[in-house]
């Protein structure tokens, strides 16, 4: 698998499905077809309509889509987005809401790695923007990223962060969703110890796979079923001449996109179709509720093969995080150095990727830590989505997480310090 040619045929098979779909819904679209009321052609046009958007989409890397805000004076203020640390695989950017005073809480999203952009976290970074300034990090495709930029693994994920994290200064609070879970605890600690007045405020887990064989779902115990061997010769291949990281290595974001689609098919194949009726009876639009998901869920990146492998074999197979024997450059990181920063885990009780119990196990290993600076919260009902970006994460999880935050940053003036930390 560890071919230019098998990269080049996937591009193929996408770009190829692609022009089919553009071809037939321009064969429907022709004026003198319309003096033919057949259904077929109609079904015809509905199917290269949807088949057109959805491969085409699995190429192109999704806009934040977040132009203008309304804050607490009616008005609409202007969103730039600023990048404040520009590096080869990845940026930290800040959304600044233009003519609005700057806002107390200073939040940094670690958003995942998994195969899918940062924007996945658009309805959160939204949510968030009311009361906070908000960070997040965009991580590049590595498609995109030349050979001569060098590796990028666990271990250099883990160097961003910290980087990320010293630019913030101290009065930051951090959320980790999902994936950088692991990693995000391996950062700070690595700050603990190294630069404690970087350190951030407090730390937030959101349904992160710290321990994954405490509650072992299919997704976290994927990598104890095949050798890293085999897992390198299935999933691992060279980009193609199309894109500037021809040679590069990695795991492609459209195998990835085809795990995602087979654990749920006969549910996306059902919306598929419907969204074809939908369209053939004019129903369908440009941003409806299908669109809206699907333009970025298959919107895909690549990751690094040493990136994947590496989080395979060192977070899931021998669980590096759990045990706390991760390294950085040959040094050990002690997690139990973490004695100031609040920490705070959040599971869904549904959650079928990350399940209840993986990512509360952040708190035991923080021994130096007074439990009073430890919280943890389980949402009942909550899928994994649920908890970052759903009613869940809008109605219950974001004004616990808030409290959690304002309950561990500094006095303001004329404010008297509170900590209403209470683990559960």
């Amino acid at each position: 698998m560890r071919y230019m040619m098998n990269y080049d045929l996937m591009e193929t098979v996408r770009n190829t499905n692609q022009w089919l779909g553009a071809t037939a819904r321009a064969i429907g679209a022709y004026p003198a077809f319309a003096a033919l009321p057949n259904p077929a052609l109609q079904v015809m046009s509905a199917w290269g309509e949807v088949t057109e958007r959805t491969f085409e989409r699995m190429v192109a890397k999704p806009d934040w889509g977040i132009r203008t805000f309304t804050c607490e004076d009616g008005r609409d203020h202007l969103v730039s987005i600023e990048k404040v640390v520009e590096k080869s695989f990845g940026d930290l950017i800040h959304f600044n809401v233009s003519g609005r005073k700057t806002q107390p809480r200073k939040i940094l999203l670690v958003a995942p790695m998994s195969g899918h952009y940062a924007t996945l976290l658009r309805s959160t970074v939204k949510s968030l923007l009311v009361n906070c300034e908000v960070y997040i990090t965009d991580w590049h495709n590595a498609r995109d990223i030349p050979v001569s930029a060098g590796k990028f693994d666990v271990e250099d994920y883990t160097l961003y962060l910290v980087d990320f994290m010293r630019e913030m200064g101290p009065d930051t609070h951090v959320i980790a969703v999902c994936q950088p879970a692991p990693l995000t605890l391996a950062a700070t600690a690595y700050l603990a110890e190294e630069d404690p007045k970087a350190q951030p405020a407090s730390l937030t887990l959101i349904g992160g796979p710290i321990d994954p064989d405490a509650t072992p779902t299919d997704v976290t115990d994927f990598g104890r079923r095949v050798t890293m061997g085999q897992l390198e010769e299935m999933m691992i291949q060279r980009v193609g001449f199309k894109y500037p990281g021809v040679g590069r290595m990695v795991y492609p974001g459209l195998l990835q996109l085809a795990s995602f689609m087979s654990m749920n098919a006969e549910k996306h194949s059902k919306a598929f179709t419907d969204q074809i009726s939908r369209a053939a009876r004019g129903e369908a639009s440009d941003h409806d509720k299908h669109n809206r998901f699907y333009d970025e869920y298959l919107a895909v990146m690549d990751m690094t093969a040493e990136f994947y492998l590496s989080t395979v074999e060192r977070i899931f197979k021998r669980g590096e995080i759990a045990k706390n024997v991760f390294t950085v450059n040959g040094k050990q990181i002690d997690i139990g150095k973490i004695t100031t920063v609040a920490v705070k885990t959040v599971e869904g009780a549904n959650d079928d990727i990350s399940a209840p119990g993986q990512c509360v196990a952040a708190l035991d290993l923080c021994t130096g830590l007074p439990d009073d600076k430890k919280a943890s919260h389980v949402e009942p009902g909550a899928g994994h989505y649920g908890i970052f970006a759903g009613k869940s994460w809008r109605n219950n999880i974001r004004p616990l997480v808030l409290e959690f935050i304002d309950a561990n940053s500094p006095p303001q003036p004329g404010k008297k310090a509170a900590n209403k930390n209470k683990a559960a």
